[in-house]
């Protein structure tokens, strides 16, 4: 494969300065960030530049975007985190806490012990009742909005809602009850099913460590206390967020970070192409938004060996598809889904998306980055099959239905591409772009308004918040999981069958049994052509020329600034 990389825009663009056309371009190899560091250099000091679109929120609680997520990293500590050792990126090491916890019941019950000498910004010890009320908070939805919900579901009793640390009867009644703190370094949670996948849910920014007595609530993200080697120091609309060293980290309790620059500068608000510029000519070193390099700039020239070897090439784990709603007739019936499943040419797909450099192809419903995955056979069409199937479900002729899709021109580009697979067999979808604010939150995510606007194909992309497979197909396939609104199960599939795999993958606890008792689950919903992978997503990362021990974090489709360093010679 070619990488296709923008070079021409090095003399007079950087915007930074003047001493950065000085700075040379550090030397590697292509994909050096994957597999080892990038650059290593043991170097303190200087600034880390970072550059990125937008940030949602710096409250803990409150994000849900995966690069203010890294960010955090600099400033925010969990019980456990992801390991910043290369080609280990989407496995948990111990962070606040000295082990991954113990569960004695198959992780209905988990059992967690901090560490010693670890604290706030300002020297306050944190206990484990920290822990437990950065959690309690994201219980008051009406204040703390944005963020993972998957504490809610886990931790709280529906007989009896508990409503958050603001919500004055609560707290009478003592907090959150499935979490209890005899002392200040132990912390235990009882949850609502047994979920082996725990520990990922408390490796989120949104199970950190809150100071009570400093909770400003809906502002507490304008100055968040630090439980990291950084604190936020500035935010700006303009100069962007500036985070200087918490002299109360303690280096000895912390394996994760190296905190080598003095000071980290974060651009807020530049586009795509901006970013690539400021990467190319010096003055960024890393971009944060996971978006890797824009298509026009991978457009423009081909083939300069310098700076290919400053990219890393990765597979994000977001996967694009098509969701066959079971509420939409004909969707209702699985041959029709099939019908629709056997027309799709991926590799038509995958042209609309600009080729291999920023699509795989993907027939299963599994990331290429987790093991242990069905076989994707990658099938060609086959328009024989799917008439075959149009006669099974009693629409020898087709049928006209509604292809909805994000209001985003490569979107749509992909949908018409689809629609016109289509027609080949005479199913006639309607390409229908919608709002890309409320398409996920709103239109798809809701059952009653995918039913009522009769959306019988929808493409979507999906990502799931862990390296898991429960966590990539229990939101996908398990009916149980169907919510309005905010729904993830976009083909409204509720299969007993599936419904039942997905229990008994659940319920073992074993490890090695594991990767086996998803791979049915996915192979059993794959079986009700609800939905059709198409593509998983694929990005070039550019290192910036100053940049030193770049480790590719792959769940968040950028570097680990937890480690990164600058050139300063």
């Amino acid at each position: 494969m070619t990488l296709r990389l923008l070079v021409a825009l090095l003399a007079g663009c950087s915007g930074g300065d003047a001493s950065d056309a000085a700075v040379p371009t550090q030397g590697g190899t292509v994909d050096a960030g994957l597999s080892e560091v990038r650059a290593p250099s043991a170097e303190a000091g200087g600034t880390l530049r970072v550059v990125t679109s937008q940030i949602d929120s710096l409250d803990p609680q409150r994000s849900y975007l995966t690069g203010v997520w890294n960010l955090m990293r600099l400033y925010v500590r969990t019980l456990v985190t992801y390991s910043s050792e290369p080609g280990r990126t989407d496995q948990l090491v111990p962070d606040l806490a000295t082990d991954l916890g113990t569960t004695p019941d198959g992780g209905r019950t988990w059992t967690f012990t901090l560490r010693e000498g670890v604290a706030f910004e300002g020297g306050r010890p944190i206990t484990s009742r920290d822990v437990r009320y950065g959690i309690e908070r994201s219980f008051a939805s009406e204040v703390i909005v944005g963020g993972p919900r998957y504490v809610l579901d886990l931790l709280d009793d529906p007989a009896l809602p508990y409503a958050g640390p603001y919500d004055a009867e609560s707290q009478e009644g003592g907090g959150l009850a499935s979490i209890s703190t005899p002392d200040d370094r132990t912390i235990t949670f009882t949850l609502t099913t047994p979920t082996p996948d725990f520990p990922y849910v408390l490796a989120l920014p949104s199970s950190s460590p809150v100071p009570a007595e400093s909770d400003t609530r809906g502002d507490y993200g304008l100055d968040p206390v630090s439980s990291g080697p950084y604190a936020v120091t500035s935010v700006d609309g303009e100069t962007g967020i500036v985070l200087d060293r918490n002299e109360a980290w303690d280096p000895a309790t912390d394996d994760v970070r190296t905190a080598l620059p003095d000071q980290v500068v974060v651009r807020t608000g530049m586009s795509g192409l901006d970013r690539d510029q400021a990467l190319l000519a010096g003055s960024a070193d890393l971009d944060l938004s996971g978006t890797g390099v824009q298509v026009a700039t991978t457009n423009r020239v081909d083939g300069d060996e310098d700076l290919l070897d400053r990219i890393d090439d990765v597979t994000t784990g977001a996967v694009r598809m098509l969701a066959l709603p079971s509420t939409v007739a004909p969707m209702d019936n699985a041959d029709c889904r099939a019908a629709v499943s056997a027309v799709v040419d991926r590799t038509a797909v995958q042209e609309q998306l600009d080729g291999a450099g920023n699509a795989v192809r993907t027939s299963v419903l599994w990331p290429r980055a987790l093991t242990g995955g069905p076989e994707d056979t990658d099938p060609a069409p086959d328009l024989d099959a799917a008439r075959a199937s149009l006669a099974a479900c009693g629409r020898p002729d087709g049928f006209a239905t509604v292809l909805a899709v994000t209001d985003v021109p490569m979107a749509v580009a992909v949908a018409s591409e689809v629609a016109a697979q289509l027609a080949q067999v005479g199913i006639v979808a309607e390409v229908r772009p919608l709002d890309a604010a409320s398409f996920y939150a709103t239109e798809i995510g809701d059952p009653a308004t995918v039913a009522a606007n009769g959306y019988g194909v929808v493409l979507a992309t999906y990502t799931a918040d862990f390296p898991t497979p429960a966590s990539f197909l229990v939101p996908l396939v398990d009916g149980r999981s169907i919510r309005t609104p905010g729904n993830t199960d976009y083909a409204s599939l509720d299969d007993p069958g599936v419904n039942g795999l997905v229990d008994a993958a659940r319920a073992i606890t074993d490890p090695a049994g594991q990767p086996e008792a998803w791979r049915q689950v996915a192979q059993a919903a794959a079986d009700t052509h609800a939905y059709v992978p198409l593509v998983e997503n694929r990005v070039q990362l550019l290192a910036g020329q100053r940049l030193r021990n770049g480790v590719v974090m792959q769940g968040y489709g950028g570097y680990d600034v937890a480690t990164a360093g600058v050139g300063t010679d």
